[in-house]
């Protein structure tokens, strides 16, 4: 992971990714895991199933524009509030 960033809603991850995988096993392991652990730390009762993340994902390359996909993620909070007007959350 070389950049990333969590919101309320979603999550934003700039990952570099070796040829030898495939971006959607990557992306499955990475749904996978962190809905068991985030299940195992918050879950409330054992029948609530471990279903987190929804099925879909969007993917891109990143090539000479590197620094502008690291400056959006970084602060996406910043964009996401000053174009919604949303209040801050602690």
């Amino acid at each position: 992971m070389l950049e990333g960033h969590a919101q309320a809603d979603h999550v934003h991850l700039y990952l570099g990714i070796p040829s030898k995988y495939s971006v959607s096993n990557v992306i499955g392991f990475l749904k996978g895991k962190s809905a068991i652990r985030l299940h195992l730390e918050f879950g409330q009762s054992k029948n609530s199933g471990k279903h987190f993340w929804i099925r879909g994902y969007f993917v891109s390359t990143v090539g000479r524009d590197e620094e502008t996909i690291r400056a959006y993620i970084k602060h996406q909070d910043d964009s996401d509030k000053g174009q919604l007007n949303l209040p801050e959350f602690d």
